[in-house]
């Protein structure tokens, strides 16, 4: 297999389901986890997805990386925009390179990420929204320092995002989802936002209701960008 520019790991779409180019989700892990830790979610994900679970590129310790390098402050966070920008631009290399090895249907890519992962996972949807039919954020907020880089509104028109975030969240207080949510919708996104009685993870009934969004879009046969500026 073609060693690519990040490190991850594949569950295979189900035999029969996926066709000749399945769709794609990445999943991307939050601050000081690795790639093993929201590929333990796939087996309740649509089975027609090839899901590949990425490693972010920063090693903090064994077994632990990060997208940026980030400070939790009482008065806030302090973080590596420069870092978080290189982060950025390699994960939409690697969507790149990971379309073009395993063959699957390019205009069927989602992201799916929580924590840090899911403000790296937006970034990456609001600067480069043609490449992606779909976006879930857990847990995040809107990555510092994106703003002049997010593509003009009538590229964002329609881009489906479902957030979910904990009412009790204390590593990123809910606050930060309402912030987030009002600025996409601002932009023209189409987001679903959902609040969970749980603190900073992914509960049960979150995952049931992820799930259902992803398997909504892929049996959704409208193309958001059909409607959008070409």
């Amino acid at each position: 297999m073609q060693r690519l520019s990040l490190e991850y790991i594949v569950r295979e779409p189900a035999v029969g389901t996926a066709g000749a180019r399945p769709p794609l989700l990445l999943l991307l892990h939050g601050i000081g986890s690795n790639e093993q830790d929201l590929f333990g979610l796939t087996p309740a994900l649509d089975p027609r997805f090839l899901i590949a679970s990425l490693r972010a590129p920063i090693t903090l310790q064994g077994g632990a990386y990060a997208w940026y390098h980030t400070q939790f402050l009482p008065t806030g966070y302090i973080i590596d925009e420069a870092a978080a920008e290189q982060s950025r631009q390699g994960l939409l290399k690697f969507i790149d390179e990971i379309v073009k090895a395993r063959g699957v249907d390019e205009q069927r890519v989602f992201l799916m990420g929580f924590s840090q992962g899911c403000i790296m996972s937006i970034a990456a949807a609001l600067t480069a929204p043609r490449k992606f039919a779909g976006i879930v954020g857990m847990s995040g907020r809107l990555l510092p320092g994106v703003e002049s880089k997010i593509a003009p509104k009538q590229e964002l028109r329609g881009l489906p995002i479902l957030l979910v975030h904990g009412k009790a969240d204390s590593v990123i207080p809910v606050s930060y989802g309402h912030q987030m949510r009002d600025d996409l919708q601002g932009l023209g996104v189409d987001v679903t936002y959902i609040e969970y009685p749980m603190a900073h993870n992914i509960s049960r009934e979150t995952l049931d209701d992820v799930a259902r969004w992803l398997t909504a879009r892929l049996d959704d046969k409208h193309d958001w960008r059909a409607s959008g500026a070409q």
